[in-house]
């Protein structure tokens, strides 16, 4: 078809031209010796080599004859040249290129031959197809040489910045090119030549618009037009006003209007002109923007013509005694009217909206409810966004095949993936606001063999009403895809709890502890005190919340929590009434290798934060443990284990409210399966699993947070508070759809490599260990742990004294025995089955 339509084109183009072709000959030849046509050696299509043809525009036989480029006012440039190059009229002869194959109306231009094999890699793409008259680059480069005349060295301009950008939009013109799309450039590069500022395509890929010429003397015109804009608008609406009149007569009289009728026309016409342009200004009908013309505009026609009708109906009869006039003129009249003035006004925006091409990213809409109506609606109406919706699919059966602003409903989500592979959209938007994360989780899963984008809307308390609804259309991301929303935080009750309080944080720069900062800034304390022994978290997180120039202060604090001197020092001075204990050793395969130092700040470290909270009368203390405590596998389960039975010791005869929260695997901490994950993509992969099976309970930063201030406020001396979390999720899918949301393939771009449980880890998560039942707390989605079995703790306390004094003594064997000795659940796991081994796209 393109070939077709080259040759078609070339042919006609020749014999319309004949007449102008020889007169440019004739001139060429009259203004300075040498031959009309120029050939130069450029490299076509498949790097084959041919002769390009262009009218002489140069003097021969002149110093520089030889230069490689043109710049600026060359003095090599004859008069005529100068004529030529100024409307491009010296590429007409490339139609002949164009007629015998070597080159097409459109396509990227053929550079020279030194040019190509300087770049030759990054030619191969461009040379499959055949080189043209005009392409994308011709149309930003259109006065290249003026461009380069601004560098001081242009060859070095051109091959470094000018050719790599022509190259880009030469492929760029590739992965697009049609038969329309070639029409476009080529109507667009003859509007570029006139100077005329109009805008016939776009492309979301390129930075904006194709631009239209800065400097036209069509932008005097336009400048007038705005400056005279009302008065033009007001002479063309009173021609409007009288056309609409007369045809109302030739239609009333089938075309042939009486003698009598056209003096009664006559005699009115200027009446009816002087009431419409009163009417007309009192609605404002010459102040609207044509290009912005809305329903609104619409609505004030109406108004202005139906009332400048009446008007002019009581006129006719009561003023001008005219009772002859025909009543049906006035209503052909005034819905003439009508239309003239709308048609008029929206030209202006039908031909600013509808550009001849503009490349559209296909998009798909799961969900055909009010949010589903509103994103096409915003779609087909506001062109900025570049989006066509090309279909819904919706659960509800009895939607099929119903139309949505014109775009039906082909299916449920049962159909997507066979309603992708045959219309094959770049974009899926999940237009479901508060989708369930099950749902989300499927619909990556049925997605993951296509290259497609998935997106979805804002919860519905997160959308804003006042804004459009496609631009808050965001990347679907991991925590859309977790087994429960996020618990809704009591703002009140936490705020009467922290008000005017001093609170300290242990582990304050941690991902939980500085999470609890962030969010306790929030609830006016007296004091915030971050306790914390790495002196850079403490001071990334003090320096965040010092500038935003709270009203109370922010101490940082550097100690270790098994210092009991330094913390007893910072009770005392500062007598905090609430202690958030969030200071901990968690990272499995390195407290496996490290036991010694995790009884110490697991174990002994929480002993003496207690100790030293319940001495000096803090009100309230929260231990924040972790779901890993429960029939631990691992050194840091077993030591939080102890933590918590530490605290239970404590809190039986404190008088400081004892209370302890559990939650799984935090998404985004420092050392996060999630970062991980993340690196490991970045790099190319492979993506490390332990375990097929292997499954977690995942929490947000935030919802871990919101659960412990929750607890802080409801909880019981010495209970633990778990989140009610739903089901666990497979790490592999969390893998595989962090791979699918970044817009890779698992097993294909990024493979999945299976490596072994670690040492002390497990398959799965429990929340409820041995002797522990699980029951409703007064708060949603929170559990309250109780026991059922009573622990015998004077006997406790004997085997929490053996196990410090194994960590005091560095007897790391001995100190797991004691530690099975508390915990007898405590059982290490031994290695994993499992052979490494890489998932491939197959086994996916």
């Amino acid at each position: 078809m393109k070939r077709t339509f080259d040759v078609c084109m070339a042919a006609l183009g020749l014999i319309l031209t004949a007449p102008l072709l020889a007169l440019i000959s004739v001139l060429i030849k009259l203004d300075s010796q040498g031959p009309v046509i120029f050939r130069q050696v450029r490299v076509g299509q498949g790097f084959r080599p041919f002769a390009i043809q262009k009218f002489r525009t140069m003097a021969v036989n002149v110093p520089g004859a030889c230069l490689p480029l043109t710049v600026g006012q060359d003095p090599r440039i004859t008069r005529i040249g100068q004529i030529l190059r100024k409307f491009k009229l010296d590429e007409l002869p490339q139609l002949f290129n164009v007629l015998v194959g070597d080159m097409s109306f459109v396509g990227p231009r053929p550079e020279v031959p030194r040019y190509v094999e300087r770049s030759r890699s990054e030619f191969f793409e461009v040379l499959t197809v055949r080189p043209g008259i005009t392409d994308l680059a011709s149309l930003k480069y259109i006065d290249e040489a003026a461009l380069l005349a601004y560098s001081s060295n242009p060859e070095e301009e051109y091959q470094f910045k000018v050719l790599p950008e022509k190259l880009r939009l030469a492929k760029l013109y590739i992965r697009h090119m049609s038969l329309r799309f070639d029409l476009a450039i080529v109507l667009q590069t003859l509007l570029h030549i006139a100077r005329l500022p109009v805008v016939v395509f776009t492309l979301p890929e390129l930075k904006s618009t194709v631009e239209p010429p800065v400097t036209s003397p069509w932008t005097s015109l336009s400048c007038f037009i705005m400056r005279w804009r009302k008065p033009i608008i007001v002479v063309l609406d009173v021609i409007l006003i009288i056309l609409a009149n007369y045809f109302a007569f030739v239609l009333r009289y089938d075309g042939s209007i009486p003698e009598g009728e056209i003096q009664i026309f006559e005699q009115t016409v200027f009446a009816l002109v002087a009431i419409r342009g009163v009417a007309f200004a009192l609605f404002g009908l010459n102040e609207g923007l044509w290009r912005y013309t809305s329903i609104w505009d619409l609505q004030n026609i109406i108004g202005g013509v139906l009332t400048s009708t009446v008007v002019f109906y009581g006129w006719v009869h009561w003023v001008m005694d005219i009772y002859s006039y025909p009543r049906s003129i006035f209503a052909i009249d005034a819905i003439l009217l009508v239309g003239l003035l709308a048609g008029v006004r929206l030209s202006s925006r039908v031909l600013r909206d509808r550009p001849i091409f503009q490349k559209k990213r296909k998009v798909f809409i799961v969900g055909a409810g009010d949010a589903g109506e509103r994103v096409v609606r915003e779609m087909k109406t506001r062109p900025v966004f570049n989006c066509q919706p090309i279909g819904f699919v919706d659960e509800n059966v009895g939607l099929l095949n119903q139309r949505i602003h014109g775009v039906r409903v082909l299916g449920t989500v049962q159909d997507l993936p066979k309603l992708v592979e045959g219309l094959k959209p770049e974009v899926v938007v999940v237009a479901v606001p508060n989708a369930a994360p099950e749902f989300l989780r499927d619909l990556v899963i049925k997605l993951e063999p296509y290259n497609i984008s998935i997106k979805t809307l804002p919860a519905k308390e997160e959308l804003l009403a006042d804004q459009s609804t496609v631009s808050q259309i965001r990347n679907v991301s991991i925590p859309d895809l977790l087994s429960r929303a996020p618990v809704d935080l009591d703002n009140e009750a936490t705020r009467q709890m922290v008000r005017d309080k001093c609170v300290l944080i242990t582990g304050a720069g941690g991902s939980i502890g500085s999470e609890l900062a962030r969010q306790i800034t929030l609830f006016e304390p007296k004091v915030l005190l971050l306790y914390e022994r790495h002196e850079n978290s403490l001071y990334n997180i003090h320096k965040e919340l010092d500038d935003r120039r709270l009203a109370f202060p922010i101490v940082p604090l550097i100690g270790d929590v098994t210092d009991a001197q330094r913390l007893c020092a910072v009770l005392e001075q500062y007598k905090p009434q609430i202690l958030f204990h969030a200071a901990a050793h968690k990272h499995v395969p390195l407290v496996e290798m490290n036991p010694l130092e995790a009884v110490k700040n697991n174990c002994i470290g929480t002993r003496v934060t207690a100790e030293a909270a319940s001495l000096y009368g803090v009100e309230q203390f929260v231990h924040i443990s972790t779901d890993k405590a429960v029939n631990p596998s691992s050194v840091m389960g077993a030591t939080k284990r102890v933590a918590e039975l530490i605290i239970q010791d404590i809190a039986r005869t404190s008088r400081t409210r004892f209370l302890l929260v559990r939650f799984g695997n935090v998404l985004g901490s420092s050392g996060s399966v999630l970062l991980r994950f993340q690196e490991q993509i970045r790099a190319g992969g492979p993506v490390t699993v332990t375990h097929p099976e292997i499954r977690r309970y995942f929490m947000l930063i935030p919802e871990a947070v919101q659960l412990v201030l929750q607890a802080a406020t409801i909880g019981e001396q010495g209970h633990i508070y778990i989140l009610d979390m739903g089901e666990q999720i497979k790490v592999l899918d969390i893998a595989r759809s962090l791979i699918r949301l970044s817009g890779l393939n698992p097993g294909k771009d990024i493979p999945i490599r299976f490596v072994g449980l670690r040492p002390g880890e497990k398959l799965y998560e429990e929340l409820v260990g041995e002797g522990e039942t699980a029951v409703r707390s007064s708060l949603e989605k929170i559990l309250q742990i109780r026991t059922i079995s009573q622990l015998d703790f004077e006997e406790f306390r004997e085997k929490l004294s053996a196990l410090e004094a194994a960590s005091y003594r560095d007897e790391a064997s001995v100190l797991i025995e004691r530690l099975k000795e508390i915990v007898p659940m405590f059982q290490t796991c031994a290695s994993s089955d499992v052979e490494s081994s890489t998932v491939s796209a197959g086994s996916l």
